[in-house]
């Protein structure tokens, strides 16, 4: 891992995101590339030339003073640390800037507080995971003591899933993480028997060349499943593939229990299929 892209309005979220972002930067040799999205109205660039210069220049200079006070903290030190200020108001515009620079990991802070729909569904976090070709990390709360020794994926029986758990183990190496495969077992239709899952697993490792155990796990929904049986194995992270533009909510919307959307603070990393 070579880079890490953070998007911040400079709120405390925002700095959540930094001082994990530290932590893996110290972890892998990573440079971290800070990036604030101005977002100025159009209105700005309909004066004279003279007046939008010396404005610019002024949200500029701005930007920067709160870089300033941002990045004063003793755990970037020994870091190299960069700055990005752009016009952008639009969030699909994070995953140009990270194609152009190569960014191996964006990381972004979320004030979500009812588990993983209310992480995504309908915030800017949700915008850059739904267009954003690069991994996603999205932290809660702040972690000083933040570390990847376990990671969560939901196994479904599908060829996109390789992709997935493909990449995923790269991101795992990179750390020395143990990655964990769970299957959801599901109620009613989608039910199936142990031996049922057990040689159906069998069958698609055989076919996909993968050699790994999948652990298997009964609840009423994948999501709930997944929290449950990443909070039973105490792990550091849970994985979700994306659909591209389909978003997290195709995955995630309505499926949840109360109690799971209330206290799941888990960090979790999104890797597009």
């Amino acid at each position: 891992m070579k880079k890490i892209l953070i998007p911040v309005d400079f709120s405390e979220y925002s700095e959540y995101a930094l001082e994990v972002a530290a932590t893996i930067a110290k972890t892998t040799g990573a440079e971290i590339i800070v990036l604030h999205m101005m977002g100025l109205s159009e209105s700005i660039f309909t004066k004279d030339e003279s007046q939008e210069f010396m404005e610019a220049q002024y949200y500029m200079r701005l930007a920067k003073k709160r870089f300033a006070s941002f990045l004063n903290h003793e755990y970037l030190q020994g870091i190299k640390v960069s700055e990005m200020v752009q016009n952008y108001k639009r969030f699909d515009e994070i995953n140009t800037i990270a194609k152009e620079l190569h960014i191996d990991l964006v990381i972004m802070g979320s004030h979500g507080v009812g588990g993983m729909v209310d992480i995504f569904v309908g915030s800017n976090t949700e915008k850059v995971v739904r267009t954003s070709e690069v991994p996603v990390l999205v932290i809660k709360k702040r972690m000083p003591d933040f570390k990847i020794k376990r990671i969560v994926l939901a196994w479904h029986f599908k060829d996109e899933n390789v992709l997935v758990y493909r990449k995923l183990r790269d991101f795992a190496a990179a750390f020395d993480a143990i990655l964990h495969l769970v299957y959801i077992n599901l109620p009613a239709a989608h039910f199936m028997s142990s031996k049922q899952i057990e040689d159906r697993i069998a069958q698609f490792m055989e076919n996909t060349g993968i050699k790994k155990e999948v652990a298997i796990y009964n609840d009423y929904s994948v999501e709930e499943g997944l929290l449950q049986y990443a909070r039973k194995i105490e792990a550091d992270l849970v994985a979700v593939p994306t659909h591209g533009r389909k978003g997290l909510s195709h995955f995630l919307v309505g499926s949840i229990g109360e109690d799971v959307a209330n206290h799941a603070q888990l960090p979790v990393l999104t890797l597009k299929m």
